[in-house]
């Protein structure tokens, strides 16, 4: 039966109010209705005997056993567990009402106030006096401590009794009258807690005396509660009577009442596994987060660190065309990524503080500063890359320019060597007149001159050709067989030459004749046609440039070129001037001349032609420098116009980084009007999206164009993107800080009020609006909160202890999240590791290990199998096959273990 000796000294003023408005309910139903008495007898009687029964006795008769006191003194002691005063054994009125008085003030002295109920009425056998009496003592010591969801006494057991019922059709529990008159309310109670004894489908609502019966037998049978009320009382009654029906029902209360503490002990375990559960799923996630975003990090930094270099622009700028694609599609989202990972840390994090767990520490490897190591390296390789393709770039440019400079003098060279050798090979001079003779010594130290002319090109050829090389030009193969074959073919028109001219002045001294006029044509004929050449060769030079400056100087040179041609042309008469010399002497004197001049293959007709070709080309290679011309101020407009929006970029950006530190300051509101506010100002934010797409279309523009510097502005575009990506960040970290504030403020039942405290005097004391306070700042924080931690050896000691808590790492710092999360655990309180201990025990049934059967039968399947798999075999010698250690697995919730 129940034990009520535990709630004998616990009734509260509170207690003692609802005594008194209950006794002045039995005055008013002080004329009891003939069927509610007769219910209340036989409901008291068997209340009474159930307890007067442990002490060896019971009455037949409630309002005559109890007249001489005694055995209403041994009730109250027996369901009290205290002594009461010795009672008077004599047979007299007087000593029978001194005995009722005794009882009467050991019940007054629980802090119940008896109103009209006298002695002398119990003495004189008053029925309702006696049955008000016995009702008062069942209230204060089988009702008054029942206690469900802070609601107490006749409250607290309806709340109970529908709790239970709930689940069963056509039970609806209301009050304590009606709804118990088809007796299946009584039956659901008992099969709740015990199926095993009630076959509760077999029973029909229109069969009450049956299911009443049933379940008085039952409870009578197997739960050791004795028949209070016959089914035919209830049933014939319009209205049970409500106390004598709350009796009873108590009576399955107290009986149960181990049941609901097991029920109670699950549920708190159902709590924490519950949030350990969560907790663990985050960490997992974390983790699978960071190795995804590491593996990312880990094969795109090999590819941004490949320098293998191309043969051709175009393929530079296919890789070029990678990279800003990488930029565009591919980092945008690990960025996000990143950011969502510092997030959940740091969400886990809180939560792990506010459900009083051990901090978590990620794999090796893993943590957010390993992440934040592994995306510097990534960005310090991106940087690398970018700069590498850029350069490359011009390389090749160069190099593609070098070669095709090349090719281009060594056809030249090659065109004007082409018979050479042939020529200073013939031997004519042996078979010639002495005229013939002296023209052919004329004619080779003209094609001397013409060899020292042709010198500076093969040097140039060799030069270009070694620059090429130096450059690691990927043909440099066939460059220099091309150029050692000239430079071959050069030593040996050298060395034909010396040998050629060596033969004709030995042959010199016996030829006299020569026509001087043919002679100073030669000489000056020669280095003319030979700047004819140079001026065409200059007139069809590649050239590139990459500013106005440049283009610029070819154009004035160019224009000095011009300058030049009026005496050029002068020249040019002079020699035609000379050969129609010739002519006039040859007609003058009747002269046949026997062919062409003797000492030139320079004809006037080929000079005549080299000169026009050579005018033509003038106004082409106007034309070209006037469009490279304006190419480059198109790319000067190009570079302004990227520079006035990188300018408006980055002042926005720098605006919004110095207007959100002083959001994070000056928030004002509850804290979801400033995560409203916060993210209504992230939309504002990226709202501006579309300038920082704009901006990223010019930098393309400003790419493809070839454009490497810009005078215009000290922006870069990579600049820019890490300012955009930090805003991004920092707003999102704020949102963060204002969500980890409102998740403290739920789970730990701060008010807002509590938090404006807090946030305000943080604030007073961060003067110099870091975001975190120092040593001596948080003490002064401190006492302004009323904590003494003055300057004495007391206060330096809890002072050290509470430093020891916020600042674990010892940095000298505190932050507002440590600030907040300090002064949630000073304020409220969490479930222990004893408290869980002490719920597994009571679902162990006191011993010290628990099965997994019962584990199974208290708790819902999936948390019953997680602590299955989780707890260690139990090794005390009480143990039993397939015992297991509740309270090892207990400390490890709340310890340094990972379970």
């Amino acid at each position: 039966m129940v034990d009520y000796h535990a709630a004998n000294n616990q009734l509260s003023a509170g207690g003692v109010q609802t005594y008194m408005e209950q006794e002045n309910d039995w005055d008013r139903d002080l004329l009891l209705d003939p069927a509610w008495e007769k219910q209340q007898r036989k409901t008291f009687t068997a209340w009474c005997n159930s307890h007067l029964r442990k002490a060896g006795t019971q009455i037949e008769n409630i309002e005559e056993d109890f007249r001489d006191g005694l055995k209403l003194m041994l009730l109250l002691e027996v369901i009290s567990g205290e002594r009461l005063a010795k009672p008077e054994r004599g047979k007299m009125r007087v000593h029978k009402i001194n005995n009722v008085n005794k009882a009467l003030d050991f019940i007054a002295s629980k802090g119940v106030k008896l109103v009209s109920i006298g002695a002398e009425e119990i003495v004189d056998g008053n029925a309702k006096m006696t049955l008000g009496m016995i009702w008062t003592i069942i209230l204060r010591f089988a009702i008054q401590d029942i206690s469900v969801e802070e609601t107490s006494a006749k409250e607290g057991l309806l709340l109970w009794c529908q709790r239970k019922t709930a689940p069963y059709k056509n039970v609806n529990v209301q009050n304590f009258h009606i709804s118990w008159k088809d007796g299946l309310a009584f039956n659901a109670l008992i099969h709740r807690h015990r199926p095993d004894l009630i076959d509760y489908d077999s029973l029909r609502k229109d069969d009450p005396v049956t299911n009443l019966n049933n379940a008085f037998e039952v409870a009578e049978k197997h739960l050791d509660i004795p028949k209070m009320l016959d089914a035919e009382d209830i049933v014939n009654t319009a209205r049970p009577d409500e106390k004598a029906i709350m009796t009873y029902v108590s009576s399955f209360y107290h009986a149960f009442s181990g049941a609901q503490k097991a029920e109670t002990a699950a549920n708190r375990i159902c709590k924490v596994l519950a949030v350990n559960q969560e907790n663990e799923q985050m960490m997992e996630d974390y983790e699978k987060l960071a190795s995804d975003l590491l593996e990312w990090i880990r094969r795109t930094i090999p590819w941004l660190e490949n320098r293998t270099q191309e043969k051709t622009v175009n393929d530079m700028q296919a890789k070029q065309e990678d990279f800003r694609d990488y930029r565009t599609v591919h980092k945008p989202p690990k960025v996000q990524e990143k950011c969502q990972l510092e997030i959940s840390f740091n969400t886990l994090q809180t939560k792990l503080r506010l459900s009083n767990r051990p901090a978590f520490m990620p794999s090796e490897g893993r943590m957010v500063s390993d992440i934040n190591g592994a995306w510097h390296t990534l960005e310090g390789a991106e940087k690398g890359y970018e700069e590498w393709i850029l350069s490359e770039i011009r390389r090749l440019e160069r190099l593609e320019h070098l070669a095709e400079k090349f090719h281009q003098k060594a056809a030249i060279h090659e065109s004007w060597t082409d018979g050479k050798e042939a020529m200073l090979t013939q031997k004519d001079y042996e078979t010639s007149t002495l005229s013939e003779v002296k023209a052919l010594l004329r004619k080779h130290e003209a094609f001397e001159s013409d060899l020292a002319a042709h010198q500076d090109r093969v040097e140039q050829i060799a030069a270009i050709a070694q620059e090429l090389n130096e450059l690691d030009y990927y043909d440099s193969a066939s460059v220099n067989a091309r150029c050692q074959k000239i430079c071959d073919q050069w030593d040996v028109l050298g060395a034909l030459t010396l040998s050629r001219k060596e033969s004709l002045e030995r042959t010199e001294k016996q030829l006299e004749s020569i026509d001087e006029l043919y002679l100073e044509y030669a000489k000056r004929a020669a280095p003319f046609n030979n700047w004819m050449e140079g001026a065409m060769e200059d007139l069809q030079d590649m050239f590139i440039v990459h500013n106005i400056e440049e283009i610029q100087g070819l154009i004035t040179a160019h224009e000095q070129f011009k300058s030049t041609l009026s005496e050029a042309n002068k020249e040019r008469e002079a020699i035609q001037a000379i050969q129609a010399e010739v002519q006039k002497i040859a007609q003058s004197n009747g002269i046949k001349l026997s062919g062409a001049n003797p000492y030139t293959t320079i004809t006037p007709e080929s000079i005549d032609n080299k000169w026009e070709k050579a005018m033509a080309m003038v106004p082409l290679r106007d034309n070209a420098l006037q469009e490279e011309l304006n190419k480059q101020n198109s790319n000067d407009t190009l570079r302004a116009t990227f520079a006035t929006q990188a300018n408006a970029v980055g002042a926005y950006i720098q605006a919004k980084m110095e207007e959100i530190g002083r959001i994070s300051i000056e928030m004002n509101g509850t804290l979801e009007d400033q995560l409203t506010s916060l993210r209504d100002y992230q939309k504002t934010i990226m709202s501006y999206m579309p300038e920082i797409n704009k901006l990223e279309g010019y930098h393309q523009l400003i790419q493809e164009a070839l454009i490497f510097d810009n005078q215009y502005t000290s922006y870069t575009m990579e600049h820019l993107r890490v300012g955009w990506e930090q805003l991004l960040t920092t707003i999102a970290r704020t949102i963060n800080e204002v969500e980890n504030q409102i998740l403290t403020r739920d789970a730990k039942g701060i008010s807002q009020e509590q938090l404006y405290e807090y946030r305000a005097s943080f604030n007073h004391f961060d003067k110099d609006h870091s975001g975190a306070l120092m040593a001596e700042e948080f003490k002064a924080c401190l006492i302004s909160l009323g904590y003494d931690v003055e300057n004495d050896k007391q206060g330096d000691s809890e002072f050290a202890r509470i430093m020891g808590i916020v600042d674990p790492n010892g940095s000298g710092a505190v932050t507002f999240q440590a600030f907040i999360d300090f002064m949630s655990k000073e304020t409220t309180d969490t479930d222990t590791a004893d408290q869980v201990i002490a719920s597994f025990k009571i679902l162990a049934a006191d011993k010290n290990f628990i099965t997994a059967e019962e584990l199974r039968r208290e708790l819902p399947p999936d948390q019953a199998e997680y602590c299955i798999a989780r707890m260690a075999p139990y090794t005390g010698p009480d143990g039993v096959p397939g015992a297991l250690d509740y309270m090892s697995f207990s400390t490890a919730l709340y310890g340094e273990s990972d379970l």
